[in-house]
């Protein structure tokens, strides 16, 4: 895997350096061709705390994780772990799909069996809303996004709130 690590308001000395780059090639032993994957970390300092950006770009998924903490090495930790964890998650999915496609008989644990299964469903009636509306209803509903018809660009959008505490939308064309 091939390292692209950068600091923003911290300088990114060789033992920094070395110890992401030997920790994250753990990751090496999932990927076919590790040597034409390119990782790329961005480390900042935010106050007392230090925080890893890591995203992997690799065929049809990127891999994305982030780590705050007060010692940038336990970070650093963290989102290898956090990285390992969606690797084997998506390879686990990627191998459920394909054995369901030939027909083959898959057994799984009961906890992958509940990590993976649909436990609510919901149908929604949409009335045109301002964003303004949304955030107000997703607050009352304390939920952590919010599906609705957005009244000022006549789209369906989908109101989220950041880990930063602000609000994001997606906007899904209708094409």
């Amino acid at each position: 895997m091939k390292f692209n690590i950068r600091g923003s308001k911290l300088e990114v000395t060789e033992a920094i350096n070395n110890y992401i780059e030997t920790k994250l090639s753990r990751l090496n032993k999932y990927f076919k061709n590790a040597g034409e994957i390119e990782a790329n970390i961005l480390i900042k300092t935010q106050g007392i705390n230090q925080r890893i950006d890591v995203t992997i770009p690799i065929k049809k998924v990127i891999l994305r994780s982030e780590e705050v903490d007060k010692d940038l090495y336990t970070a650093i930790d963290k989102v290898t772990d956090k990285l390992e964890r969606q690797i084997r998650k998506n390879k686990t999915r990627n191998m459920r799909v394909k054995e369901a496609i030939a027909l083959v008989d898959f057994e799984t644990t009961k906890e992958e069996d509940e990590e993976e299964s649909i436990v609510k469903r919901k149908k929604l009636n949409l009335k045109p809303m301002n964003e303004e509306e949304a955030i107000l209803q997703m607050n009352l509903l304390d939920h952590s996004f919010f599906v609705f018809k957005n009244a000022d660009t006549d789209t369906m959008s989908v109101l989220y709130k950041r880990k930063d505490g602000n609000y994001g939308i997606i906007d899904i064309d209708k094409d």
